[in-house]
């Protein structure tokens, strides 16, 4: 089973890596010549000055090559010498430049490492920076990849295009000169004719190659998809005895990406013998030509074999044109989507200047808010609620009622779009989002955890928290003694998204982690709608611990969880319909009446 990941169709359309490709070139430039960074600069320059002088050495070797042969070539004994001199010569020479190629890379891999690192957290930060409404729109794993891909792009880029085709030109430039100088016009024209059908040659195949891969692509995640979806409903094939239909659907899958395949290797073959015979008839006709000037008696021995040395030295670059050319073409569509990416804007942004929150009670008040993620479907229509400092106020409703869409608000994750929402006074739109965080604690319904230990995820509610702190945070969040009866403590792993543990060691984890937070006011979004009843009991009275001296929102499904609270909000369709005290809602027979009426029922049912 592969895991290949498709081309993006982006990458069969030239006219799209055209416009895009010299802009994100430009993009890219100034990560290679960073400013306030000296030491960068004269890496490039250094790295620069070493590329040439291998070209040079690269260019001059096979002059050494011709004098050798030439000395050969004679009879005279005193000659010899000179021959195992200038052989010692070449033998250096070919050193010296693979030396300086060496010294090239050793130079330059500051600069190309520290401009992927560069770019790879300018992407990473970005993405953090994105509004919520672009993250739950979002695919982690496609982010991952055009940030993974992105990267690559850049380091590829670098790679071939400054250390391969600008040197392959300069290599070709010096050689054209000599070949013009040395030798006849005729050679240059040759060379150049050659090139430019190898070149026109490899970029016509590999267009119509590129096409063939994305269609075998394609029919590989074609394949992928089945055999993983087939895989993750392990339980339902078995229910249905439908072992042989699945095996049969992605045989059939499979026999698509075969007959791709088979495409794409058949036109790598021809695509390798068409290159081959273009860059061998060239070879043959320059041997030719050489090979009957030294019959003729203008040319030597010596000028037979640089003349070939050089035509190897031109194909060997030229035999990875290809693929360099796909890459590169690839490289600027995985880098395009990487910085349209970084060009996306975040929705929820500081006003410039503004200052931290100040916050002294926590006194929140949300006045005549209105909101709707989609302008044609408003959630909140003109909703009030006043919070005073150090009490607990529940808002409840059934689903769609915009519960959820306040503590959003609260956390600024959105902009109201009508009426202020303000703690201590101060609108949040007019303070940092840093500060408003840090003075707000969430545990959700569903506490997500790191792929890590209970201390880690216990210690990120605090950056600075010792180990004194987390165990405090522990004690409190009634978790302590769970976690010293497992057999590795602190330390124990928690597994991706914390599924080693059960759903209320999951909340007690998240009430630990925001108690260490310390914060202010705390949100509790439906923090033990997802666990059952006696678990939700037990946490419970961690929640209730957790809120004293606190400003304390709760958002709840249940409403024997909230009878306590100093104030409940009941809203309906983005509307406040009561709001009062347990007994006294109950007292008004109205909304909350008939919703705690029906829990009641339920669970006495139940």
């Amino acid at each position: 089973m592969r895991h290949r990941h498709a081309q993006p169709s982006s990458e069969t359309d030239p006219d799209l890596t055209q416009n895009n490709g010299w802009a994100t070139i430009r993009r890219v430039a100034p990560y290679l010549w960073p400013e306030g960074h000296p030491e960068i600069k004269w890496r490039v320059i250094g790295a620069m000055i070493t590329l040439i002088v291998a070209k040079v050495i690269s260019v001059v070797t096979p002059m050494l090559y011709k004098d050798a042969v030439d000395a050969l070539a004679l009879d005279a004994p005193p000659l010899m010498l000179g021959a195992v001199g200038l052989t010692i010569a070449y033998g250096l020479a070919r050193l010296m430049s693979n030396g300086f190629q060496q010294l090239r890379d050793a130079i330059f891999a500051l600069v190309g490492q520290r401009a992927l690192r560069t770019l790879a957290l300018e992407t990473f930060t970005h993405i953090h920076r994105l509004s919520m409404r672009y993250h739950i729109t979002r695919k982690t794993g496609g982010l991952s990849r055009i940030i993974e891909r992105g990267v690559k792009g850049v380091e590829f880029l670098l790679r071939f295009m400054l250390f391969s085709i600008g040197p392959l030109i300069l290599e070709l430039l010096m050689i054209a000169v000599i070949l013009f100088w040395m030798f006849d016009v005729w050679y240059l024209v040759v060379v150049a004719v050659t090139i430019a059908a190898y070149v026109k040659f490899t970029f016509a195949v590999t267009e119509w190659r590129v096409k063939l891969r994305r269609k075998m692509n394609e029919q590989d995640t074609d394949a992928n998809q089945k055999a993983i979806d087939s895989l993750l409903n392990f339980e339902t094939v078995k229910y249905f005895g439908a072992e042989a239909r699945e095996a049969a659907r992605y045989d059939h899958a499979m026999e698509g990406y075969q007959k791709a395949a088979l495409s794409t290797a058949y036109s790598l073959s021809f695509l390798n013998f068409g290159q081959a015979f273009l860059i061998t008839g060239g070879l043959v006709i320059v041997m030719v030509m050489a090979a009957i000037g030294v019959e003729q008696g203008k040319l030597t021995v010596g000028d037979f074999v640089m003349v070939n040395a050089y035509m190897i030295q031109i194909t060997m670059p030229l035999n990875f044109l290809g693929t360099v050319y796909r890459e590169i073409r690839q490289s600027l569509v995985d880098m395009s989507e990487m910085f349209h990416l970084l060009e996306q804007p975040a929705e929820v942004k500081d006003k410039p200047g503004a200052p931290d929150i100040s916050v002294s009670g926590g006194h929140v008040h949300l006045r005549d808010v209105q909101f709707g993620y989609d302008a044609a479907r408003p959630i909140l229509k003109g909703v009030s609620i006043d919070v005073p400092a150090g009490q607990t106020v529940a808002i409840v409703g059934s689903s769609g009622s915009g519960k959820s869409t306040i503590g959003r608000l609260l956390f600024r994750f959105y902009d109201v779009q009508g009426g202020v929402l303000t703690i201590d006074g101060q609108d949040v739109r007019d303070v940092t989002q840093d500060s408003l965080h840090s003075v707000i604690g969430v545990v959700p319904q569903d506490t997500v955890l790191f792929n890590d230990s209970i201390r880690y995820n216990i210690a990120y509610g605090r950056g600075d928290a010792t180990e004194a702190d987390v165990i405090e945070a522990a004690k409190a969040a009634q978790i302590h003694d769970f976690i010293l009866s497992l057999p590795e403590g602190y330390d124990t792993q928690v597994g991706e998204r914390g599924l080693k543990l059960s759903g209320g060691e999951k909340q007690r984890v998240g009430i630990a982690r925001t108690l260490l937070k310390n914060p202010p006011i705390l949100l509790l979004d439906e923090a033990t709608s997802a666990l059952d009843t006696d678990t939700e009991r037990e946490i419970q009275g961690a929640l209730a611990r957790a809120g004293q001296g606190r400003t304390v929102i709760t958002i709840a499904h249940r409403l024997s969880t909230i009878a306590d609270a100093d104030n409940i909000v009941v809203l309906e369709q983005g509307e406040v319909v009561e709001q009062g005290t347990h007994a006294e809602l109950l007292a008004g027979r109205g909304r909350y009446y008939s919703l705690w009426t029906r829990q009641q029922s339920e669970e006495e049912a139940a």
